[in-house]
């Protein structure tokens, strides 16, 4: 029932119009099985006749063990990049990664080209989550496909290492913060639940007292800020959609889809709105200091007193603003070029009698007054 469920959901919103294909980012910590969750759901969905179109964003990874579409390595060379650069291996991973989220758009043109026969558009992430997370490419990626795709983000946990309420707490946490730092629809994916069921660490979720039952066995300093946590979280638990996974058996897929379908429900009722409002919001303030600019142009052009009367004589040139000047320079009328010349706005022989008159009449009282001083003596 659940597969068929999560068949039908995307079939019936293609029926009329191909609908937009949904995009998956799938992030973890180091060894929570990200890439083999991905490879699982491809085959999963070439099963289903459906196959998805595949990024990978790792540019470190040695062998891929699923065929991407889209592969960071073709693009950039990774080690190259660390020895141009001097870089480490983190490091070597972020420039990587801005390299490519410069050409991101070509990405999404592509993404659209396949969106009539892709109903999903699988993402993976490097294996070091904290570079793609908080880096400033990791961002404009997320940002780039939520604003045009219904976008889901998977957080994968390892939880055969969660076995422990203070390990645990610190995955809810990092997943937590994910959460508000991308602002989209999250998943929780529980990943091999064949070594350990994840029934536990629900309960620890949905019962307060049975994960203070497993802190009090804790005898660490930490046990009592995971305590304060724990209250804290509780919110952020009843609104987080949660699913145990097998990457290597692949059980819980079916399931897997039909949270991804209420989270795809969940980005076009409420996070849809919101990027349609401040993209909205981001081209009217574009629009108004375009027009602020034209203003400031205008300005700094220079002021012409205009006319308001449409009826003012064509040859009257106050009424004309300032690129009309420009324009009518060069064919006013003789009288007009000369009194309007640059070099006959001034009259020179009136300004320099002005100056010199005065000027040789005091040096001619001066020698006339050296002349008689010379002569009485």
């Amino acid at each position: 029932m659940a597969a068929a469920a999560a068949e039908m959901a995307p079939a019936g919103a293609g029926s009329e119009s191909p609908a937009p294909p949904v995009c998956v980012l799938v992030l973890g910590m180091a060894g929570s099985g990200k890439t083999t969750l991905v490879q699982r759901l491809t085959a999963h969905l070439h099963s289903q006749n459906s196959p998805p179109y595949v990024i990978n964003l790792d540019p470190a990874v040695h062998e891929l063990p699923f065929p991407a579409n889209i592969d960071i390595r073709d693009t950039v060379k990774y080690k190259e990049v660390m020895k141009q650069y001097g870089l480490g291996p983190n490091g070597g991973i972020v420039t990587s990664l801005n390299l490519f989220a410069t050409r991101f758009d070509q990405v999404m043109k592509f993404i659209e080209k396949r969106q009539n026969t892709s109903q999903y558009v699988l993402i993976d992430t490097p294996g070091q989550i904290e570079v793609f997370t908080w880096s400033a490419s990791g961002t404009i990626i997320t940002e780039a496909l939520a604003s045009t795709f219904p976008s889901v983000v998977v957080y994968v946990m390892d939880t055969s290492r969660s076995t422990s309420p203070i390990t645990f707490m610190s995955n809810m946490l990092y997943a937590c913060s994910i959460l508000y730092k991308t602002k989209l629809p999250f998943i929780l994916a529980m990943n091999k639940t064949d070594i350990i069921d994840h029934s536990f660490a629900v309960e620890w979720m949905q019962d307060f007292e049975i994960f203070q039952d497993a802190l009090n066995q804790e005898t660490t300093y930490v046990s009592n800020l995971t305590r304060s946590m724990s209250l804290v979280l509780d919110e952020f638990y009843s609104s987080l959609k949660v699913v145990g996974v097998s990457a290597v058996l692949g059980t819980g897929l079916d399931e897997f889809f039909v949270k991804v379908s209420e989270a795809v429900d969940e980005y076009e009722r409420e996070y849809r709105p919101e990027y349609e409002r401040l993209r909205k919001s981001l081209a009217k303030a574009q629009s108004k200091q375009q027009k602020e600019q034209l203003e400031r142009l205008r300005k700094d052009m220079g002021s012409v007193a205009m006319e308001s009367n449409p009826l003012a004589d064509s040859s009257d040139t106050s009424a004309l603003g300032p690129s009309d000047l420009i324009m009518t320079r060069g064919t006013l009328d003789e009288e007009d070029e000369e009194r309007e010349s640059d070099t006959d706005d001034i009259d020179h022989q009136v300004t320099e009698e002005s100056h010199e008159e005065p000027a040789f009449r005091n040096f001619m009282q001066e020698t006339r007054m050296k002349y008689q001083n010379r002569s009485s003596h």
